[in-house]
């Protein structure tokens, strides 16, 4: 499983009425966190594109345990839990990097779509750069 640390904080407009972290906006920075992720495994995701290919949400989840304010100091922790044939699936987990409080776990799965936009094999080229490395992390 290959692992990314995202650092980040939220801005003011990531909060609703009450304070506190949208919903909707934990897949945001899920999403936020991939493409850090994608970006710092040397798979660049326009090259993709560039090739027809295309890794959309075909799933998406995610469980909040608490919240999360303006400015609070996270670390989102992303995995790529599972590499197959024509998919994948990365996990998530999001915490106050203060004091390691758990506020939000996720999954998303992706299907791998080629130019026709059906689903086929994740190019080795790409499919290298997501499965393992010796240290098991990046």
């Amino acid at each position: 499983m290959r692992r990314h640390v995202h650092r980040f904080r939220p801005i003011y407009g990531d909060t609703d009425m009450m304070g506190v972290v949208y919903y909707a906006n934990y897949f945001r920075f899920f999403e936020a966190g991939r493409t850090e992720f994608l970006r710092a495994a040397g798979f660049e995701y326009r090259d993709f594109e560039s090739m027809g290919y295309g890794l959309p949400v075909a799933s998406a989840s995610a469980k909040y345990h608490a919240p999360a304010k303006y400015d609070d100091p996270l670390v989102l922790e992303i995995n790529i839990a599972e590499v197959r044939y024509g998919s994948l699936r990365i996990t998530y987990r999001l915490t106050k990097e203060d004091d390691d409080t758990l506020i939000a776990t996720g999954e998303t799965m992706h299907a791998c779509v080629g130019p026709k936009g059906r689903v086929v094999r994740i190019p080795d080229a790409f499919r290298s750069k997501l499965e393992p490395d010796d240290d098991a992390s990046s």
